[in-house]
């Protein structure tokens, strides 16, 4: 063997250990990318080669309506041999729920409730008619109730909605006995947001983490350390998490924003790449750290190969 074939292997190997080492990650994935990986043989090779190589298991993949289509109800199959495609290749997805498209920040209203419930049954349908193979492993909701323009003079209204559609959309998953793990995307500070519900004063953050198998909280911020980090951040919803026996999924936005701070857009990967393993030591040994996960598929594969200076 070549000196230099002998340093490619070793390169590769010491690449999979430290992917091997690192924390679980995931990405949201959206509506048109997640409908191009069904119908498109090219974009979900591309797509599962891609997130290979970043480390990425666990595809937040959208089971929902887009522009007047439904395939997760009128082409099943799609999903299906996707997932099985997944699998083959040792990932995984969970259903995204929840989209800008549909508007769904307005199911947390009691007049949308039955859209909210409607949305995750036909997940839990699709899962129980499927084969262990080609089933989602979880559920991860986008509804987010400070987009509605309510949200500055109702908040504690839209709140106390979102916690009972929680409620509601739990007990479905207890109804169908399936074993998927739900959870929700939110913001890091509804652990500042204290309310009473159903007789007990928590923190939002804190019921929601009673309700649901887990969170992703968006704990958007380009650097780990500091007052304003990802760690301090992600301090409490960990805490609670591991006291009450539940996971949370950390968020990291790669996209552009208009506030610097918020997203990595801005830095390069191995800027990113630092700050997470900064943050990773600091959560190791915590058992309700799960890993990270990313916002989102485009923005992320955009971002990684535009050309830099």
């Amino acid at each position: 063997m070549s000196r230099l074939m002998a340093a490619v292997l070793l390169s590769m190997l010491l690449h999979g250990l430290a992917q091997a080492q690192q924390a679980p990650r995931a990405i949201w994935t959206w509506e048109q990318e997640s409908y191009a990986m069904l119908e498109q043989e090219a974009a979900a090779e591309s797509a599962i080669t891609f997130l290979k190589a970043k480390g990425i298991r666990t595809i937040y993949l959208y089971a929902d309506a887009f522009e007047g289509r439904n395939l997760i109800v009128s082409h099943p199959e799609l999903y299906r041999a996707f997932l099985r495609k997944l699998r083959k290749s040792g990932m995984q997805a969970h259903a995204l729920l929840g989209s800008a498209y549909l508007n769904t920040e307005r199911y947390v209203l009691p007049a949308r409730r039955a859209d909210a419930l409607a949305m995750v049954h036909r997940v839990l349908v699709y899962n129980a008619a499927s084969a262990p193979e080609e089933r989602f492993e979880g559920i991860n909701l986008d509804i987010e109730p400070h987009l509605l323009d309510e949200w500055d003079k109702e908040r504690m209204v839209l709140l106390k909605h979102f916690l009972d559609m929680s409620a509601d959309i739990m007990d479905l998953k207890r109804k169908y006995k399936q074993t998927l793990q739900i959870g929700p995307a939110i913001p890091f500070w509804w652990d500042n947001i204290p309310m009473v519900w159903r007789g007990k004063r928590k923190h939002v953050s804190e019921h929601t983490q009673d309700l649901y198998d887990y969170v992703a909280l968006m704990a958007y911020r380009d650097r780990a350390e500091g007052g304003d980090g990802i760690i301090a951040h992600a301090e409490k919803e960990l805490a609670y998490g591991k006291a009450i026996g539940r996971s949370v999924m950390v968020g990291i936005e790669t996209t552009p924003n208009e506030i610097q701070k918020v997203s990595f857009d801005h830095l390069k990967e191995a800027d990113m790449e630092r700050e997470l393993g900064i943050a990773e030591r600091s959560f190791r040994g915590r058992n309700a750290f799960a890993g990270f996960v990313f916002h989102h598929y485009r923005g992320y594969r955009r971002w990684l190969e535009r050309p830099r200076r």
